[in-house]
């Protein structure tokens, strides 16, 4: 019998669904939930991006928490010592910090595997010691303080509820892009890297270009997450970037699922909120944490979010 297709409206129930669902939270999450949340929606910005790197391109990179970290001390620093409105600060840092991506990657993206992956973790041990060690610009150990929150006319951004829209938006619309770019000639180009690169160099794509511009669009979108980050906490210090935010970040990717915009989001929520859930265990939930790492690699491969896809390839038509 005649098969009818069913997944694209069920996708757009879903949507619909989340986005009724994102604008109601405010209502019904406490004042503390909903910094949690907004912590997680601004770590899906970052998880999103470094999809680009990871998911798309296959790039084993341990420098997302560095790139969040200049996002976050670029618009500190012009909107403390500069006086920049926010506005201005925000997108300048989230340039500032695609520059700096390139700078670094054009000598490193000729790497592979391991050896990329030390190279992106120097960099990031790197921007710790440099923010710890810079006082005069950075704050040192004691970071920066005083960062103004957002605004609008008649409007102050300073409670996280209303900074709730904000970084929902800036998540919207950054998800948006990427899905824009993952269905693009470039999305197409860096899945191809990650799966053949040899074969792609062979039919005269530029590997190395393609590499570049996946690094730089995950430093971009770190580099929002850092700067929305700063005027949320209206502080940044160097420990709010280590390492361990790095890997904090890939485990937020694989959780969810490489390869989907879903899945970071997932990811996000699912790890940011973990430790709040567990917190009567204490520092045992990193076992927890640890085994739910373990069983996803081992029996989820592709993340949580293809039990979903699973569901809906078996629902996705009618016979």
């Amino acid at each position: 019998m005649m098969r009818l297709p069913v997944a694209l409206p069920m996708a757009v129930i879903a949507s619909c669904a989340v986005f009724a669902l994102a604008l109601l939270l405010p209502a019904v999450v406490s004042g503390y939930g909903i910094r949690i949340l907004n912590l997680a929606l601004i770590s899906a910005i970052a998880v999103i991006g470094l999809n680009f790197a990871f998911g798309y391109a296959g790039l084993i990179t341990l420098a997302q928490a560095g790139f969040v970290g200049c996002g976050a001390y670029i618009t500190a620093i012009l909107s403390t010592m500069v006086g920049l409105s926010p506005w201005l600060s925000i997108p300048i840092a989230v340039v500032g910090t695609g520059v700096i991506s390139l700078a670094i990657g054009l000598p490193i993206l000729r790497l592979k595997g391991h050896y990329l992956a030390l190279a992106t973790l120097g960099f990031n041990v790197s921007f710790v010691i440099v923010a710890t060690n810079w006082k005069s610009v950075m704050g040192g150990t004691d970071g920066i303080s005083s960062i103004p929150p957002l605004a609008l006319p008649g409007w102050p951004i300073a409670n996280d509820h209303r900074y709730y829209y904000v970084v929902w938006f800036a998540l919207a619309l950054t998800s948006w892009c990427a899905w824009r770019i993952r269905v693009s000639h470039l999305g197409l180009a860096m899945i191809a890297v990650r799966d053949d690169e040899i074969a792609t160099g062979a039919a005269s794509v530029g590997v190395t270009r393609i590499k570049l511009q996946a690094f730089a669009l995950s430093a971009i979108y770190a580099g929002l997450a850092g700067a929305l980050f700063a005027h949320m906490a209206n502080f940044v210090a160097p420990d709010d970037f280590a390492l361990s935010h790095s890997i904090v970040y890939l485990a937020m990717l694989i959780i969810g699922g490489e390869g989907s915009i879903a899945g970071s989001i997932t990811g996000s929520v699912i790890v940011t909120f973990m430790p709040e859930l567990m917190r009567d265990l204490g520092t045992a939930y990193l076992i927890v944490f640890g085994g739910l790492m373990l069983v996803i690699l081992i029996f989820l491969p592709k993340g949580l979010l293809s039990l979903v896809n699973l569901r809906l390839g078996r629902a996705g038509t009618l016979r």
